[in-house]
């Protein structure tokens, strides 16, 4: 087996913003990824990494040739045939995808997941999975950044023969941490960095 450590620095790692149509707001706060992969190379050092995001849809070929892509927005997403297709092929074939609800995207994704993934359900990631524990510890699950909801955050994925594929989480808004835009106290955006880490790094290592 080829050690871990071997993995992360031979593998440069850069952010995929994904482009949608629907209406909802994509490209909302775009430093977003930048300063996760600035953090992400200042505490580990194993990793290599450029900065700078990549703009992608779903349907250009070039999301194969990354292991993270990322979703957000406030509002409606929606996706043709040709996008839902190479999506199915991404996520059977090993990628990863993270969306994070930004408030207002909830039912829209969901009827949107239905026809994305008919034979698949959305399920609660469970305490023990590495998304909590690869590099940074949360033993009560996803952190909740911004309070869009009462309640609990959650996280939900869509399993794939038992591999984490997708990643959806709720009123929890984790990308918000990840800029300062918003006066955060400091120790929630250090908890929104470090699970940011963890889930570079599970696309990267899973």
């Amino acid at each position: 087996m080829i050690p871990l450590l071997v993995i992360l620095l031979s593998f440069v790692f850069q952010p995929v913003r994904i482009k949608y149509n629907g209406g909802g707001d994509w490209y909302n706060d775009p430093e977003i990824l930048p300063n996760l992969c600035n953090e992400l190379i200042k505490r580990v050092p194993s990793v290599k990494a450029k900065p700078a995001e990549v703009v992608l849809t779903l349907d250009d070929d070039r999301i194969f040739q990354y292991p993270f892509l990322f979703i957000t927005g406030h509002g409606n997403i929606s996706l043709t045939i040709a996008e839902i297709e190479n999506l199915r092929k991404y996520v059977f074939n090993g990628g990863f995808v993270y969306i994070d609800d930004d408030y207002g995207m909830d039912e829209y994704f969901r009827e949107e997941f239905k026809k994305w993934f008919p034979d698949y359900e959305l399920k609660e990631v469970p305490l023990h999975h590495p998304i909590y524990n690869l590099y940074y510890k949360f033993p009560r699950g996803v952190p909740k950044i911004h309070e869009h909801f009462e309640g609990r955050p959650v996280a939900f994925g869509l399993f794939v023969g038992g591999r984490l594929s997708l990643l959806y989480t709720y009123n929890s808004n984790i990308s918000d941490g990840w800029t300062d835009r918003y006066n955060d106290p400091d120790s929630l955006r250090e908890e929104a960095i470090k699970f940011g880490i963890n889930l570079v790094l599970y696309s990267i290592l899973f």
